[in-house]
Order: C-alpha cells, then sequence, then structure tokens
C-alpha cells in the first residue's frame, strides 16, 4: 500500500472519530417547534453554534466575530439575529463577580431557551387534550346528556376525557339502558364508592344475571345486602 493510501486512511480515520466525538447536541423539540416560535432558519442556526460552542468549546461568551465565522449568513444578518434571540428572551447574558479578584464577567444562558420550548410543548398537550374532550362530550340527545350531568353533579367535578368515553361505550357498545346507569350511580353513592370502577362492575354483574329493568336491579341489590 502506498504511503498516500496510507495518509489517506490516517485523514479519514482522524475525520471520522472527530465526527463521533464532536457531536452537538441540538434539542428535537427545537426543530419541531422553531416554526411556532417565529424562528427562521438563520434563528436555529445561531441558537445551534451557541449551543455548541457552551457545550463543546466551552466558551460561555463568544464574540459576534466568532459566531459570524461559523455562519455563511452576512454579518448583518448574523446580528440581526443574536439581537433578536435576546430581544425575545430566547438566550440571557448573565453577568458573574469573582469572589477573590472581583473580576466581573459575562456569559450566555440557554435556559429561556428551554423554557420557552417547554411551554410549546405543554400548551399543545393541553390544547390535544382539549380536543380530545371536545370530541367526547355527551351527544345532543337529553336524555344522555341528562347522564353526564348527573354523573358530574355526583363527583362533584367535570368528567375527563376517559370517563366521558366510558359513559359512552356503557351506551353504545354494552346497550346500558339510561335507567339502569343512573340506578348503578345511585348504588354507588349509597355504598360510598363513587368511583367509575365500582358503577362498572355493578352494571357488568348486572348483566351477567340478567338485569333488565329499574326494579330487577333493586331487588337484585337488596338481595346482595342482605346476604351479606
Amino acid at each position: 500500500m502506498s504511503t498516500q493510501s496510507n495518509t489517506q486512511m490516517k485523514v479519514e480515520a482522524i475525520l471520522m472519530n472527530s465526527f463521533l466525538e464532536g457531536s452537538v447536541a441540538v434539542p428535537s423539540l427545537l426543530l419541531k417547534h422553531y416554526r411556532a416560535l417565529l424562528l427562521s432558519e438563520v434563528d436555529v442556526m445561531t441558537l445551534i453554534h451557541f449551543i455548541s460552542f457552551v457545550e463543546k468549546d466551552r466558551n460561555t461568551f463568544p464574540t459576534l466575530d466568532e459566531i459570524q465565522e461559523r455562519m455563511s449568513a452576512s454579518p448583518d444578518v448574523v446580528i440581526a439575529s443574536v439581537q433578536k434571540l435576546i430581544r425575545e428572551q430566547f438566550i440571557a447574558i448573565d453577568e458573574d463577580t469573582h469572589e477573590t479578584t472581583g473580576f466581573r464577567s459575562e456569559q450566555y444562558n440557554l435556559t429561556p431557551l428551554y423554557k420557552k420550548l417547554a411551554k410549546r410543548v405543554a400548551e399543545q398537550q393541553l390544547k390535544e387534550l382539549a380536543e380530545l374532550a371536545a370530541t367526547t362530550q355527551a351527544p345532543s340527545d337529553d336524555r344522555v346528556k341528562n347522564i353526564y350531568t348527573t354523573i358530574e353533579n355526583e363527583f362533584a367535578r367535570p368528567l375527563t376525557p376517559m370517563e366521558l368515553e366510558t359513559i359512552s361505550n356503557w351506551l353504545d357498545k354494552d346497550m346500558y339502558k339510561e335507567e339502569l346507569i343512573m340506578t348503578a350511580l345511585k348504588e354507588a353513592v349509597f355504598a360510598g364508592k363513587v368511583h367509575f370502577r365500582y358503577i362498572d362492575r355493578i352494571l357488568l354483574d348486572w348483566s351477567r344475571n340478567r338485569v333488565s329493568t329499574v326494579d330487577q336491579a333493586k331487588e337484585y341489590s337488596q338481595r346482595f345486602r342482605q346476604s351479606r
């Protein structure tokens, strides 16, 4: 093997090591949500370079010239991007005073960026939960609305999307009658166990024992209490 080939292989090995060891942890949430945060591609690259300076170069206060040297955008565009990120509080500048020398230094703080990303994700999740709840709200049927309203009053709180879905399954999948659901709720209140698992257990027990009317349910419950 020629000397040139050996040299090329060594260079490639060095570069491969630098690729593997020199990666920067860019938050995937930044790439996913930067548009919603009204950040441009230049702003994102500027933030990535800030992260690189802080994490890999241990340079917590890079100069504008150092940032510009790494970017293909014009100096004016880079300066405008940095100013925007500071003005809109994506990054902050912290001042620190050395306890012994009294020397004052400055450093960039990326915590505001992470807080904005966390807030964005939290807001999106809350919105999705609200949309899910809206799709599982009670139908227009007044009888069915009565079930939702009555159970909410007994629970003294709004029902969760999962609880709304449980009620829908009682009506549409299990085919429980409205009056039986209401009777099961009364039985749960009487027993001091006002939660969906207990109500569902009562309805399932009645179904297995072919209880189909309110009178049969009352009679069955009375016999059950007497047997205990």
